[in-house]
């Protein structure tokens, strides 16, 4: 982290001037800026607030940062990059990029429907080949395109083990649930939604299909942050402007999945799972959208977490079966006699709204959105709000 401490008047000369001393800490930043809040957001990056701006002897950090981008010298220097022209290739490949989304929907589809039509080994082998196809389609798109890597930060993507549970109780966590509490399985699962081990792949298959319109909401609102940090005056400014675009974000992603969920229930002919479905997909973005903007921190504790409560509740109810133990699965028993799908649905929802409030603290940030500053923005860890 760089020292912004501010010189000592006894330091050697030039130290009395503290935003001399700034500039000098943050030389590259400044000089690569193309306006005072390039250098506004990489100051509040590394922890410079109002406050602090007032042992610059300035009112805010906006009134500091355009001191600093005044006395840079740039002579010569181009304020914008020039336009290029685009290579050959460069529209089908936006193309390319847009379609991705849309792979793990038709492969897990295509999933489902190999499930639905055989039988014994062969089920075996669909499910193991529609499950490798899918996890190859999702690991592409979280790659590539807006819900990819950006190049201002390396994305660090919370721990798959965790999203595979939450993943794998949607599918298979509801009936292993169920039929613990009336006292099996007494088998395994036969990939079909009336055995004794039953599978949910509506959930999924709305998950998967939900790919596109996350990945096509989260490219309108990194777009919308990066034209408001372009055009915004100062930081209260920008977050003012970005914030409705993030519940809009969260909205329509939301609603998207309602309508994905609702389909895909009504067409596989199983119970609609609405809540959990809705919880579960909320989580995922913004645990995504957090993780492409450098807080990973925040998301891998949530689903952490999250994952953990899942399979404790799965563990009370078979030691439950101990003697002496019965009582372990009272909790569990009372939220599912209340509601067949409370535990993914509470301890989803929970996660999501956590992580909701903190995205709406951070993801508002000029910072989190400015490639300049990825450079000389350490990795931080951000606790949730």
């Amino acid at each position: 982290m760089t020292d912004l401490r501010v010189p000592n008047p006894s330091s050697p000369p030039g130290a009395a001037d503290p935003v001399k001393a700034l500039l000098h800490h943050h030389r590259d930043l400044c000089r690569r800026a193309v306006d005072p809040l390039e250098i506004a957001a990489g100051l509040e990056a590394h922890g410079i607030t109002d406050r602090s701006a007032a042992r610059f002897r300035h009112r805010d950090v906006f009134s500091l940062a355009e001191e600093l981008y005044a006395r840079v010298p740039r002579d010569g220097e181009p304020q914008r990059p020039l336009p290029t022209t685009p290579p050959p290739g460069r529209g089908a490949d936006r193309t390319a990029l847009a379609l991705l989304p849309l792979l793990p929907g038709v492969l897990c589809a295509a999933t489902v429907l190999a499930l639905k039509h055989t039988h014994g080994q062969d089920r075996l082998h669909a499910a193991a080949a529609g499950v490798l196809a899918l996890a190859l389609a999702v690991r592409a798109v979280l790659r590539r395109g807006p819900l990819g890597p950006r190049d201002r930060l390396p994305a660090r993507s919370a721990k798959r083990s965790q999203t595979c549970w939450l993943i794998g109780y949607a599918l298979l966590g509801g009936g292993l649930l169920g039929a613990a509490l009336t006292g099996g399985p007494d088998g395994l699962p036969d990939g079909t939604a009336q055995g004794d081990w039953p599978l949910s792949t509506a959930p999924v298959l709305a998950l998967a299909l939900s790919c596109a319109p996350a990945a096509w909401t989260t490219h309108l609102f990194t777009t919308h942050a990066r034209r408001r940090l372009a055009a915004s005056r100062d930081l209260e400014d920008f977050a003012a402007s970005v914030r409705p675009a993030l519940f809009g974000t969260f909205a329509l992603y939301l609603a998207a999945l309602a309508a994905l969920v609702t389909a895909s229930s009504a067409l596989l002919d199983e119970p609609l799972a609405l809540a959990e479905t809705l919880t579960l997909g909320a989580l995922l973005l913004l645990s995504r959208l957090l993780t492409l903007h450098g807080f990973t921190h925040a998301p891998k504790v949530i689903l952490t977490l999250t994952a953990a409560a899942q399979a404790a509740a799965l563990a009370t109810v078979f030691a439950a079966r101990l003697p002496g133990c019965g009582a372990l699965a009272t909790p569990v028993e009372t939220l599912t006699a209340w509601n067949a799908a409370a535990v993914p649905a509470l301890t989803c929802g929970a996660a999501a709204l956590i992580l909701l409030v903190h995205a709406t603290r951070t993801l508002t940030r000029a910072s989190a959105h400015t490639p300049a500053a990825a450079p000389t923005v350490p990795h931080r860890k951000e606790t949730p709000a």
